[in-house]
């Protein structure tokens, strides 16, 4: 009972939230306002505070731009974290456009939606990632390129780190600052999380939605570890597979770091 009434609670709240600031952003988005760029920011902290999200943060963004941001990627709700913490824009996969909901957020925020498949398209991409990056928007890809489990990192894959490399400036010198960022869910009703119940934040591909969205509304309080590590400036004559492994060894170690209550090395 005590869950319905959390979920209905929270249903209420984002719904009041959403009517308010959406027409708002829709505006935005039509005009290319800069207000665009920080009104999801209060959406997304509305949104966690609702779900019984509570973000601590280590670090910072880099103040430099263009500014890419590389983090692990274990939920959904790392999308609502990171909104919630910086104005940033996030390297999509193109079938999310199409997901209920998570396709019209996205869409709303302005994510750049990229097919991977197909190469004839990767000017264009990284062409819009280049120009939304020196606009000073921050850019997050997730480099793993799917979900975890939230107790490791898997495999970066450094094709990824294509799209920093095209969006470096064409100056002599020029570089994007490529920086780490490790989000961890550590704790569930003020406890230690651990292994066994990682899986209450962490969603896989495959494990349904709503169940996943009720078990976390049904434990009401949910602590998330959001870190900053040191950037990388990302060169016309950087190695993307030594940027890709350097940027895989920090988030890992913050990660590590932060899942066994350590402070994050960054």
């Amino acid at each position: 009972m005590i869950a319905w009434v959390r979920v209905a609670f929270a249903g209420i709240i984002i719904c009041l939230a959403s009517l308010l600031l959406m027409p708002w952003q829709l505006l935005a988005l039509r005009f290319d306002w800069r207000l665009r760029r920080y009104l999801p920011r209060y959406w997304h902290r509305i949104v966690c505070s609702s779900l019984g999200i509570r973000i601590h943060v280590h670090g910072s963004p880099d103040h430099r731009r263009p500014l890419m941001l590389c983090a692990n990627h274990s939920s959904w709700m790392d999308i609502l974290v990171l909104s919630a913490v910086a104005d940033v824009a996030f390297i999509a996969k193109i079938e999310v456009g199409g997901w209920p909901i998570f396709g019209t957020l996205a869409k709303l925020q302005k994510s750049v939606f990229i097919v991977r498949e197909e190469k004839r398209k990767t000017g264009q991409q990284a062409s819009e990632i280049a120009s939304r990056m020196a606009a000073g928007e921050i850019v997050v890809l997730f480099p793993e390129g799917t979900t975890s489990d939230g107790n490791r990192l898997l495999e970066v894959k450094s094709s990824l780190f294509g799209a920093a490399a095209m969006a470096i400036p064409p100056a002599k010198g020029a570089f994007v600052a490529v920086q780490p960022v490790a989000v961890a869910y550590t704790r569930v009703q003020g406890l230690p999380m651990g292994k066994y119940h990682r899986p209450i934040a962490a969603w896989p591909g495959d494990v349904e939605m709503w169940p996943h969205l009720k078990e976390i509304l049904r434990h009401g309080a949910i602590d998330v570890e959001v870190a900053f590590g040191d950037a990388i400036e990302y060169k016309k004559d950087s190695n993307r597979k030594a940027v890709s492994a350097t940027i895989a060894q920090r988030i890992n170690g913050m990660l590590v770091n932060m899942l066994r209550g350590r402070a994050p090395l960054t």
